[in-house]
């Protein structure tokens, strides 16, 4: 019987942990935290967004993008929803986001530790790696507390965001010492921070549009739902899904901007029409009053303020260069991108072991045999909705069903 050392019990370590043992293999499971699984009670705002019916290469980013859809592939969200089943865990879909009945990501959690418990993993929280070596075909990890020994050697340790779940980054060290290359590592899934002064004055509004991310003059994506306005920038679901280029960009000293197009639904001469039709309606309103019931009142005064219109002057008496002026700020506002916040706000990391290295049928190390490698670790990240946690159960099923069978 082989016996399997995987460092690290976050989802994709603790799915690697149950299929290794499922193939007979011997398991230990090591986790520096006090319990197994900790982020995962911080996922889908506490309620566990555990995968995705919507699946495509597109939703996987990479700098070798076609190895994290080779792996979906081999366990995909079908897989995972019938293994959470097994679990107990019956699923609630939300437009295709799926969710635990409960709404609750301790459910999950704890579904994944009962099973642990049941199939005899032997788990060791609380312990702190020390040093990881191999030796005449045998891994050797030694703890603060313990010593273990084995056969194959799973990493599983995570990225460096959301720290206080227990994601320290020391997986990065551990994969360099055994030579493999580490694509930089910025923050991911992570707020924007912003050139301009103004957004301590519309902090806190919430309105629907577009964000595309531009770098060095280059649209590098897109995308459209909820924005949220902060002190210091912009958030949301759309900035989320861009900040991962954003991150990499300005790691490169590259020039990033975002445009926000705050009426998605016209185009800019559509919206031109429908302004002008509106000043037809009500030709005495004073511009300070021009938008309301479209957009936040703080919001409006700032466009105002920016195309220098004053604001108790009649709408009727705008210019068409004035109403132009309007127009473009609300169909493309640029912000200039100074930072993301860093990795304690981030939800996931952009970079991290080169896949490049990594057997994508296996996801062993290319350099060291019985060496495998699963989750946040690797250089993949997903959009949010789902797909962080299916590439952590998709690369832990994966790495532990074969370092179960591992023959070094």
């Amino acid at each position: 019987m082989n016996t399997v050392l995987i460092i690290g019990a976050g989802a994709s370590g603790m799915m690697a942990a149950i299929s290794a043992r499922q193939e007979d293999a011997r398991v230990i499971l090591i986790e520096h935290m006090e319990q197994v699984g900790k982020k995962l009670l911080a996922t889908g705002n506490g309620r566990c967004n555990f995968t995705n019916i919507s699946q495509d290469a597109e939703k996987y980013r990479s700098d070798n993008p076609d190895f994290s859809w080779h792996v979906i592939q081999k366990f995909t969200a079908l897989d995972t929803i019938a293994f959470f089943l097994q679990l107990g865990i019956y699923s609630k879909n939300r437009n295709g986001y799926l969710y635990p009945y409960s709404d609750q990501a301790a459910s999950v959690r704890q579904a994944l530790e009962m099973k642990l418990n049941d199939l005899g993993v032997e788990v060791y929280a609380s312990e702190e790696i020390q040093s990881v070596t191999s030796k005449s075909g045998r891994f050797h990890v030694k703890t603060d507390q313990h010593r273990f020994q084995g056969e194959s050697l799973i990493l599983a340790t995570g990225s460096k965001a959301y720290a206080s779940s227990g994601s320290d980054g020391s997986g990065y060290l551990l994969a360099r010492q055994f030579g493999h290359a580490i694509v930089p590592v910025v923050p991911a899934l992570v707020q924007l921070r912003c050139k301009e002064s103004f957004y301590k004055n519309i902090a806190g509004i919430r309105v629907q549009g577009r964000v595309s991310l531009f770098c060095d003059q280059k649209m590098a994506c897109t995308d459209l739902g909820e924005i949220q306005l902060t002190k210091y920038g912009i958030s949301g679901i759309p900035v989320f899904q861009v900040s991962r280029y954003a991150a990499k960009a300005l790691s490169e000293k590259k020039q990033v901007s975002a445009v926000i197009d705050f009426m998605p639904d016209f185009e800019s001469e559509a919206l031109r029409v429908f302004l002008k039709k509106r000043i037809r309606q009500n030709p005495a309103y004073r511009v300070n009053d021009f938008l309301n019931g479209l957009f936040p009142y703080k919001l409006a005064v700032l466009w105002y303020k920016l195309a220098k219109l004053p604001k108790e002057k009649p709408v009727e008496e705008l210019t068409e260069q004035e109403l132009m002026n309007l127009v473009h700020l609300i169909k493309e506002f640029r912000t200039v991108v100074t930072e993301t916040n860093d990795f304690s706000q981030a939800q996931v990391c952009a970079g991290g072991v080169d896949t490049r290295e990594i057997n994508p049928e296996t996801m062993e190390s290319r350099f060291v045999p019985g060496l495998y490698f699963a989750g946040e670790l690797l250089d993949v990240d997903g959009i949010c909705g789902g797909y962080n946690l299916q590439w952590a159960w998709s690369s832990g099923y994966i790495a532990g069903k074969e370092a179960a069978h591992a023959e070094n």
